[in-house]
């Protein structure tokens, strides 16, 4: 297996680090085509393209999960399974509670009063990705946030498979957050459908959920018509490691990135040449075991790198130019670097916390900002499922004692029937 290795200061390092992933024009007009299929004909159109996409027989009958088919689920994962899910949905909703914001109004000694008003989105679709591998904590990442923010209706898509089932253990994770709207559908169509509503789907107001390119396309091409959490892309990491990082947890977690995908990004930046030389061996030797090697051969072969910087503070700008999706810091003293990065979607602090810990576990989301969105663009968060209202209340006081500036901004800018709904209250 061949891996890029450059000097974070050479030409060729620049390129590599700052280059974007995959070019999406190609894309765009299947993507389109799908949108206007779903919007004329909605349930049709979708079980044609789960049919053409999926090679899976969908229909009225069968789109939207029985509770059979949640007991069936039940029957076909162990116990550990749902103790484990029990316990991270414990941390998730934990540490996104802390997020919750409060109402407030504060009143001026004229009697006015200002404040802001929070307040759940009613409606919300969480789309779950399937196809190469199920990813039951992508559910728990969607649906746990919403639930603290207040959301009452959660509707959850997720691809079948050819048989029309769905994964047992996604299945069993919806179920135990009480989610029971779940449709058999994937990809752009999905998106689509939620967006416009079909004849089975009532529409949402909000749709989060990471998946491929179709499905990045069709959320950006809904965006408006409701509102999305992000624009995610392939994932990546990016790992910050001095010489006393363990080459052994470098390869591993540079890998457990890689698999998720062939276009995945995974970056090893280190002020330690033998560091990489031992990771290099550490790569031959742990992927021979994996079960997703040839996923994982193909993305490091092409969007993996071994960066050697002179110094952790370049190791640091190397970081910020990537702005990756995750930043591990597998140095000595990794709060002594934290205040020097400005950009990454979440940070995970030291050697023991790897970045499957955030993926499944610990409670921050693993939804998170990707190709270099990170530096201006936050994880999902319980405010992704919210909105806010400004509220304003004014006194006859109030009004009669401003009325003379507002009356004067209105005019400056022409809008005399602006200044005149101010002048009339006066008094």
């Amino acid at each position: 297996m061949k891996i890029k290795r450059f000097t974070a200061s050479s030409q060729a390092g620049q390129e590599f680090l700052a280059s974007a992933i995959k070019d999406i024009q190609e894309y765009e007009q299947r993507v389109q085509d799908i949108g206007k299929a779903i919007k004329a004909r909605g349930n049709e159109a979708i079980f044609e393209f789960t049919q053409r996409f999926d090679g899976a027989s969908i229909n009225a009958d069968n789109f939207r999960v029985s509770e059979a088919e949640i007991e069936a689920a039940y029957e076909a994962v162990d116990d550990d399974y749902i103790f484990a899910i029990q316990a991270a949905s414990d941390n998730i909703a934990m540490f996104h509670s802390r997020q919750l914001r409060n109402s407030w109004m504060e009143p001026d000694e004229r009697g006015n009063i200002l404040g802001q008003v929070f307040r759940p989105l009613e409606r919300v679709g969480i789309y779950v990705p399937g196809g190469t591998a199920a990813y039951p904590s992508s559910v728990l990442m969607n649906a746990i946030p919403a639930q603290v923010a207040g959301v009452e209706q959660i509707a959850m898509v997720t691809p079948p498979d050819q048989e029309g089932k769905l994964n047992p253990y996604t299945l069993v994770a919806a179920a135990e957050l009480e989610i029971s709207e779940i449709y058999k559908m994937g990809g752009a169509q999905a998106i689509f459908g939620l967006a416009y509503g079909t004849q089975t789907i009532k529409k949402v107001d909000l749709i989060s959920g990471p998946g491929n390119i179709y499905v990045t396309l069709a959320k950006k091409m809904v965006y408006g018509e409701v509102n999305i959490d992000m624009l995610a892309g392939p994932s990546e990491i990016l790992i910050i490691a001095d010489s006393n990082a363990d080459p052994a947890y470098l390869a591993a977690d540079m890998m457990s990135q890689a698999e998720h995908d062939v276009l995945a990004r995974s970056i090893l930046v280190c002020d330690d040449e033998k560091i990489l030389d031992q990771v290099e061996t550490e790569l031959e030797k742990q992927i021979a075991s994996l079960s997703r090697r040839s996923i994982i051969e193909q993305s490091l072969q092409d969007y993996g790198a071994l960066i050697l910087v002179g110094d952790l503070v370049e190791a640091c700008e190397v970081a910020n130019l990537v702005a990756p999706e995750h930043l591990e810091l597998m140095v000595e003293h990794p709060f002594d670097l934290l205040s020097l990065i400005r950009n990454a979607g979440a940070i995970f602090m030291g050697k023991y916390t790897p970045e499957p810990v955030g993926d499944y576990y610990a409670g921050p989301n693993h939804i998170l900002p990707t190709g270099g969105t990170a530096r201006f663009y936050s994880p999902v968060t319980v405010d992704t499922f919210t909105k806010a209202s400004s509220l304003l209340y004014y006194s006859p006081r109030g009004i009669a004692e401003d009325a003379d500036d507002i009356i004067k901004l209105a005019t400056v800018e022409g809008l005399t029937a602006h200044a005149n709904s101010v002048r009339l209250r006066k008094g």
